[in-house]
């Protein structure tokens, strides 16, 4: 009935949806298996991609050849660049997106890309020969051969859902989940946990009033996540902002006794910085509201979103403390919000392809490797895919390095320190943030994408033009003289010190409230030189020569740290024989077996002396 494939990707979401794509167009026959085509890269919780970080994440995606920036910027209803005010390693795009055009989006799109066929049903177990995986098992008894084996299951794997004392197998709400995986997984040998989500409750637009609440505009001229010529946004819908209060949190204090989180029900560990509205008022009872972020569903649905508001409550007391929150008064609930749990399997089993270190040619990505996110799943998958397509072809594997990427961050984090909480990406998780910037990552990753055969040729001249045009403009800045008549009047009206005789113009763009906009205005010789670039050349140059200390600093210590990643661990060592180690060395070293020097350095619980004990052991 089926051919054999070179690989089989298990899951629909933004993780599979990625993998598979990225494994077609590198050239492997890919199965895509899911138990609903109708919900291929659904947005199960709130209708956005990007933001702080995440935002990044998106953008070396898209530059590596990946979908989910141009999915984005077709389906996005709204775009903001978040942390204007701060420097531009904390800059980060985020869109509101029409969730129904999102998802009908992906699975156009993988329907007319070449080398992905489907097949709807609940996969229930892999099939693994000689500690390989050579295929999948489904619910209706059929085996179908693979290569490889990529797991994106999500929220699925024995999910459950609770609303108050109410309890019920599903991945997502009206789901039902995944029964099986787990448990042949953990004959294999492998390690499971528990974790829980949530997500609020939608509501009906029209039983809102907005002029009561603060409304949220995009951006005036907004950007767009993706490198190539997608088309920017010409309207855009409003946001809006409220606030809970003290009889909003009165209310949802009269469900805590049939709170499934306060009450033992939930065992799994949920995530830090997403809290749940009961559990934001139960920790900070100090404060006496909370923002509500009022976000719309599409461009044409009355479906609302009510960022701040996730909950496990009785659906009758969200309803109750809903409505009395400013604007709120005659809302009408869609569906009540929920948390699920669900099974994952600790990173830490991983090798930094992705590929599990149990099973041969099995890769994990997305949630079921304990991360939150669409953005941290997406690019998993995306080098899910990518190895697992090098893998059967038998080419050396893809990874990014802490100082290239993101992306390169999250992977490495996850196999080398593990998660004991829901993982989500932050800038200050990257060391070299300054280098990761979301204006630069196509500069930092096209080139690779290039060579993977994901990202075109007129993708490489866009950024060979990008680069040559931005140091063509570094080098006029760095050259033009600037005379005092000309600058003066406008350094006064921006607060900054008159000069007294002439400088450059880049010298001038260091100064910390001058921008290559206020020198353009002022001098039309520089306004009419730079008026032959494009925005993002002139954005890119603005920033080397503004941060050019920070970023040359930046580059010194990552090279620093690269000369660890050089030293290779070429063999599997018996660490419990080097007695000289810590004991918590020993076990971690022993569990994790680095690659690398610089990877056993990042291993929690390794010390600065265990590396040294290690590199005098491997006479480096």
């Amino acid at each position: 009935m089926f051919p054999e494939y070179d690989i089989i990707v298990v899951g629909a979401g933004h993780a599979g949806c990625e993998a598979a794509a990225a494994a077609a167009k590198m050239g492997s026959k890919i199965l895509l298996a899911t138990m609903n085509m109708n919900t291929i890269a659904q947005m199960s919780c709130n209708p956005a991609m990007g933001g702080v970080a995440k935002g990044q994440i998106v953008r070396e995606v898209d530059a590596l050849g990946g979908m989910s920036g141009i999915i984005t910027d077709e389906t996005m209803i709204q775009f903001r660049m978040l942390n204007k005010s701060k420097g531009p390693a904390m800059w980060s795009p985020r869109a509101q997106s029409d969730r129904m055009r999102f998802a009908e989006a992906w699975r156009l799109t993988l329907e007319q890309t070449d080398n992905v066929d489907f097949w709807q049903e609940m996969v229930i177990g892999i099939e693994v020969e000689g500690g390989r995986a050579v295929g999948v098992r489904t619910s209706l008894g059929i085996t179908i051969r693979g290569k490889a084996v990529v797991l994106t299951n999500g929220t699925f794997l024995n999910g459950i859902i609770h609303i108050g004392e109410k309890q019920m197998g599903g991945g997502r709400s009206a789901e039902k989940s995944a029964k099986g995986i787990t448990e042949q997984l953990i004959q294999l040998g492998f390690e499971a946990g528990r974790m829980k989500t949530g997500t609020p409750p939608r509501v009906d637009g029209r039983s809102l009033d907005y002029s009561r609440m603060e409304e949220q505009f995009g951006d005036e001229n907004p950007s767009k996540f993706s490198y190539t010529e997608t088309t920017p946004l010409a309207k855009q819908r409003s946001c809006f902002i409220t606030y809970t209060n003290s009889d909003v949190h009165e209310i949802l204090k009269t469900g805590f006794e049939k709170s499934p989180m306060f009450q033992g029900r939930i065992q799994g560990l949920g995530p830090r910085y997403c809290p749940s509205i009961e559990d934001k008022i139960n920790r900070f009872a100090d404060r006496d509201r909370h923002q509500i972020f009022v976000e719309p569903e599409g461009w044409n649905t009355v479906e609302v979103y009510v960022n701040g508001f996730s909950s496990s409550l009785p659906e009758d007391v969200q309803m109750k403390a809903l409505q009395k929150i400013v604007g709120f008064e005659n809302a009408k609930m869609f569906r009540p919000g929920y948390a699920i749990e669900y099974d994952f399997f600790p990173p830490t089993q991983l090798n930094l392809t992705l590929e599990t270190k149990v099973v041969e040619n099995l890769y994990f990505a997305g949630q079921i490797n304990g991360t939150t996110g669409y953005e941290e799943a997406a690019c998993q998958g995306l080098m899910a895919g990518i190895n697992a397509h090098y893998k059967i072809n038998e080419k050396a594997p893809f990874i990014l390095k802490r100082s290239e990427a993101y992306i390169g961050v999250l992977i490495d984090d996850l196999v080398n320190k593990g998660t004991d909480e829901p993982y989500r990406m932050f800038t200050s998780r990257a060391e070299h943030r300054i280098l990761l910037r979301q204006d630069n990552a196509d500069i930092r990753l096209t080139k690779l994408g290039y060579g993977l055969g994901l990202a075109d040729e007129s993708r490489m001249a866009a950024v060979d033009k990008k680069i040559t045009e931005s140091a063509d403009i570094i080098a006029y800045l760095n050259n033009k003289p600037i005379e005092p008549g000309d600058i003066n009047r406008m350094l006064e009206q921006v607060g900054s010190a008159p000069i007294v005789e002439k400088q450059r113009a880049g010298q001038l763009i260091k100064r910390p409230n001058i921008e290559i906009k206020h020198i353009a205005e002022a001098v039309p010789a520089v306004a009419e030189y730079l008026s032959k670039f494009k925005a993002d050349s002139i954005e890119q140059a603005e920033i080397a020569v503004k941060y050019e200390s920070y970023i040359v600093k930046e580059h010194t210590m990552a090279a620093k740290m690269g000369e660890l990643e050089n030293y290779n661990i070429k063999e599997k060592i018996d660490y419990r024989n080097i007695p000289a180690l810590s004991a918590e060395a020993r076990e971690k070293l022993l569990r994790v077996q680095p690659e690398t020097i610089g990877q056993a350095s990042r291993i929690s619980g390794v010390s600065p002396a265990d590396i040294s004990v290690l590199m005098v052991y491997l006479g480096k």
